[in-house]
């Protein structure tokens, strides 16, 4: 039997309460931003399949517009999910905690997961979880896209489809490449198996210095050898996976977004984060090194599609085999050379 490792409760109730609501807006106001997103995703669909040439059934997935309560569940609900693998091994490790020492432990996990939850809620614009079952959902904050707007100035209209060609864009990549989901469970459970109970968080805290420094984030510097080439691995696929979603919204836009040049040049400036201690909070949440996969992931679809065309690109979701290194990431020629 499954342990709980995390009080999820306590980190919904935390996490809601350091996210806050957002913008204040009417009752019309906030239905009429949740159909047009709905249709935005829908509509963003076959702009995807024409651009990529990928092909994913209409409508297999739902599109939910939430608010940022209703993200931070669906959150912990799906980190329960993705876990469970890790959790369940964990607790068969001698010295897995148990009894007091466990209740207590699930209870501060919970409040440190509650505020990283919290934190990022009132960030994340939209999100396709991969495994809600039976074959994902999308998730649009629709608070958050209605802040950013505003926050940059932007056309709400030219906005909000940017924003669904984003995140349509992961929904095909996972619904027209099916064995991705499970590629990237079997990565969890990889790294589960090198966890040792007790010196995670140990170490987590040791090195914080490290980390505030500037050299890596949390993930960096706890990782050992073996986790971190599995880390390196997923790197990889997560680079690719955001990297084209970037390259699809800039490819499409120009053709059905009017101000979408405006809307990337201020975009890119608020990535870069605002005030010392949100830059902080990034860094220690590894928010840096994802900021870095969209730029990395990007240059390295375009590197390849410049060579070969997206047509023989492609071949990137053929297989797990196919997927791009971290070092290839950087070197789209060594992925050429070894897939094509």
């Amino acid at each position: 039997m499954s342990v709980e490792m995390v009080d999820w409760d306590l980190a919904v109730a935390i996490g809601t309460r350091v996210a806050g609501e957002g913008p204040q807006v009417t009752r019309e106001t906030a239905d009429q931003v949740v159909t047009e997103l709905r249709d935005d995703a829908n509509r963003s669909t076959g702009l995807v399949r024409e651009f990529t040439g990928l092909v994913a059934e209409e409508r297999t997935a739902p599109v939910l517009a939430v608010d940022r309560p209703g993200w931070i569940r669906a959150n912990a609900d799906g980190f329960a999910t993705v876990l469970a693998p890790l959790v369940d091994k964990l607790s068969e490790k001698k010295g897995a905690p148990t009894g007091l020492s466990l209740a207590v432990g699930s209870r501060v996990t919970g409040a440190e997961v509650g505020l990283l939850l919290g934190f990022l809620a009132s960030k994340v614009l939209g999100q396709f979880d991969p495994f809600f079952a039976p074959a994902g959902r999308l998730l649009l904050v629709a608070p958050n896209i209605v802040h950013v707007e505003r926050e940059l100035g932007c056309d709400p209209t030219d906005f909000r489809l940017w924003v669904c060609l984003h995140e349509e864009t992961h929904r095909v990549q996972f619904t027209a490449v099916p064995w991705m989901r499970d590629h990237l469970f079997s990565e969890i459970n990889a790294i589960a198996d090198t966890m040792e109970p007790g010196k995670l968080l140990d170490d987590a805290f040791g090195r914080m210095s490290e980390v505030i420094r500037g050299d890596g984030s949390l993930l960096d510097v706890i990782g050992s050898p073996e986790q971190k080439e599995i880390l390196d691995r997923v790197t990889g696929v997560m680079s690719l996976l955001e990297g084209h979603a970037d390259v699809v919204m800039d490819g499409v836009g120009p053709s059905v977004i009017p101000s979408v040049a405006e809307i990337r040049r201020k975009f890119d400036r608020r990535r870069k984060g605002v005030g010392s201690l949100d830059r902080l909070l990034r860094r220690l949440l590894g928010l840096d090194a994802k900021m870095a996969q969209y730029r990395d992931g990007a240059r390295f679809v375009r590197g390849v599609v410049d060579k070969v065309g997206m047509q023989e690109f492609n071949a990137v979701w053929a297989s797990p085999d196919n997927l791009p290194t971290k070092a290839e990431i950087a070197d789209p020629s060594a992925w050429v050379g070894r897939v094509l």
